[in-house]
């Protein structure tokens, strides 16, 4: 079997279809007077918002899933990506969402004998779409969604839906959502394992269900909180079919593939909680449990603390704490045995703990940072308005550390 194909994934092409929802071609004609007439009680303008974002990502550890639990966990990942805000009216609006992004990776490398080979770097592409309104004069909001992504050896796809419920007085909001996922691994061994007849994959297909509820309140004029649940089901092929593990017998050592149950549950509970010191100082905090049928126990802790410095400047440092418990079925490198159903080496899947920090830094300026019009728009401005850089660092007790840096621009078009 052939390694993994390289996907390109031609960033113009995204960008002009972008373009062509930023900025509609409408039908030339006359409304009649009643429909006119509905039609300006609603057309109340909105700006359409775009967000561009650059992400530089780069991490390195000596756990490799790819090669057993051992061998360098060296990766680069460059990401961009484009979230465009079009309200149709007052009461409905549309969001698209797409991303690109390559990475090379040492570990995924060692999937062949052969170095720098085609599994060395990979592209992947994803779009998410979604829809949203609410009835004029009604409490009751709704929304879909569906998305798509693409990798050399996975396919994904799915849909959702969502209801919610605002309180009279508009301090109190329920939300429920759902969403199903169906993705479809291509099938690519590690080298030694394609041509032995030892391994026998029943399916290449895995299926998500997705369910969940959220309470957000207003307490006061300082404090918010909100509280959310979920229930996710899993089943089909859970693990990565070109991960190894290492099982012993008495007298010598094997390579097989990571194995897992076909199925799992997961469930995360969490809150947030936001309180307003001042018009200058706001404290963000959330926490989160979390217990699934793997026998993984975890949690998460983190704060963040906005600081305006400037009427236009803000600075956002924050730190995120992430404790949790191993797999019943994980051992490191050669930890299997022969006789055992499951089994992984997959360091994500371990006891550990694990720490991140950094710091946001938010320009906008009340008339933004620059203006630029277009003719073939019908003479809308396009706004720079705010521009975001983020800095963060991720350090985990098995030794993986990374690093992350983003930029966020802003775009408004009146």
């Amino acid at each position: 079997m052939n390694t993994p194909p390289h996907i390109s994934v031609p960033l113009y092409a995204v960008l002009v279809c972008l373009l062509q929802l930023c900025f509609p071609v409408h039908a030339q004609g006359q409304l009649s007077p009643v429909k006119a007439q509905t039609a300006d009680s609603l057309a109340v303008k909105q700006p359409i918002e775009v967000d561009f974002l650059l992400n530089y990502y780069r991490q390195d550890g000596e756990h490799a899933a790819v090669t057993g639990g051992r061998g360098t966990e060296a990766l680069t990942d460059r990401a961009a990506r484009i979230i465009v805000h079009l309200p149709k009216d007052s009461l409905s609006d549309f969001e698209a969402d797409v991303a690109v992004n390559h990475y090379t990776s040492a570990s995924t490398d060692r999937i062949d004998r052969d170095m720098s080979s085609a599994s060395a770097s990979d592209s992947r592409a994803q779009v998410n779409l979604a829809y949203s309104w609410r009835r004029a004069g009604g409490r009751q909001f709704y929304g879909l969604q569906m998305g798509g992504s693409i990798e050399s050896d996975y396919l994904s796809g799915s849909l959702g839906g969502s209801w919610g419920l605002n309180a009279p007085n508009d301090n109190r909001q329920w939300r429920v959502h759902a969403r199903a996922y169906w993705d479809n691994w291509i099938i690519y061994l590690p080298e030694e394992l394609r041509d032995s007849g030892l391994v026998s994959i029943p399916t290449s297909k895995r299926r998500t269900y997705q369910a969940g509820v959220l309470l957000s309140q207003v307490v006061n004029t300082r404090l918010q909180l909100s509280f959310s649940t979920e229930l996710i089901f899993q089943h089909g092929w859970l693990s990565t079919p070109f991960h190894r593990i290492y099982r012993f017998n008495d007298s010598s050592v094997f390579v097989d593939i990571e194995r897992m149950p076909a199925r799992r549950l997961k469930w995360p509970l969490a809150v947030r909680a936001h309180y307003f010191f001042s018009d200058f100082l706001v404290l963000r905090s959330y926490g989160r449990l979390y217990v699934d049928t793997f026998g993984i126990w975890a949690y998460t802790l983190q704060l963040e603390m906005p600081l305006k410095v400037h009427l236009f400047l803000s600075l956002h440092p924050f730190v995120r704490l992430h404790s949790q418990s191993a797999a019943r079925f994980f051992r490191p490198f050669q930890g299997h045995t022969a006789t055992a159903r499951y089994g992984t080496s997959d360091y994500d899947l371990s006891a550990f703990r694990s720490l991140q920090w950094g710091l946001g830094l938010n320009y906008s300026p009340l008339y933004g940072l620059a203006r630029f019009k277009a003719a073939r728009s019908g003479g809308r401005i396009t706004l720079l308005k705010s521009l975001e850089l983020r800095f963060a660092r991720y350090q985990r007790t098995d030794g993986l550390h990374n690093f992350l840096l983003s930029l966020d621009l802003g775009f408004q078009m009146l």
